[in-house]
């Protein structure tokens, strides 16, 4: 292994332990016997990417658990990595074997500026993605990323997305939030954008319904003004 890995190796480490637990980075032991470009993505190494690829090496090869090179530099944010990648011809869309692509691969890590990357390299926030069916979208909402579910919203994610649990994002954002100001923020700006905000979930438990129930006061005052019941 060596030395420059270091600090690589620690990122590993927090990434296994982040509250995404559905995410899989790279493990230390995938980064030990990486090479090529995926070896490059993982240290963020920029030159190296354009001297493989110049050579010849494929952008989209993937390793064992499906990740392209791509989907390496944007767990471990290394945006001019994942900018050469994407101009290099990468897919942005390609997803990895848990069906994570990098727009929402960078919304759960609430990295903004690799979202404006991998959108303006032709990401799509349309993608159904997860094991859950989810969103982008949907993932920013549940973590309540404000500025991430804004993005998204502008670049005209689908807001009313039901994911397999039966929840949008506006429902994640609420049941899955804890009533304060980031997911008050999220809420106000998905309903402001246009989220319906009756669709109820698998019980019939409508967005209304379960702010109530939690005593999230403001969020369900958001929710009143916009029509729900």
């Amino acid at each position: 292994m060596k030395a420059t890995f270091t600090g690589l190796l620690a990122a590993a480490a927090v990434w296994s332990a982040s509250p995404a637990v559905a995410q899989t980075a790279p493990t230390r032991q995938e980064i030990a016997v990486y090479a090529g470009l995926h070896e490059a993505a993982a240290k963020g190494d920029t030159a190296e990417i354009e001297k493989l690829i110049a050579e010849g090496e494929k952008p989209n090869i993937q390793d064992s658990k499906s990740r392209t090179p791509l989907i390496v530099a944007v767990y471990f944010k290394h945006h001019a990595a994942a900018r050469a990648l994407l101009k290099a011809g990468a897919n942005p869309n390609v997803m990895d074997y848990d069906r994570y692509d990098i727009l929402t691969i960078a919304a759960v890590a609430n990295d903004i500026e690799m979202m404006k990357i991998a959108l303006e390299g032709g990401a799509s926030p349309k993608n159904i993605t997860s094991r859950y069916n989810g969103t982008a979208l949907i993932a920013a909402a549940h973590l309540s990323h404000v500025e991430a579910v804004k993005l998204l919203i502008a670049a005209k994610a689908p807001l009313n997305h039901v994911n397999n649990l039966g929840w949008t994002a506006l429902m994640e954002a609420i049941v899955l939030g804890n009533g304060s100001a980031n997911p008050t923020a999220t809420v106000r700006a998905l309903v402001e954008a246009g989220a319906d905000v009756n669709i109820a979930d698998r019980q019939k438990i409508s967005a209304l319904q379960h702010a109530r129930q939690r005593g999230y006061a403001e969020i369900a005052r958001i929710l009143e003004n916009a029509g729900a019941r």
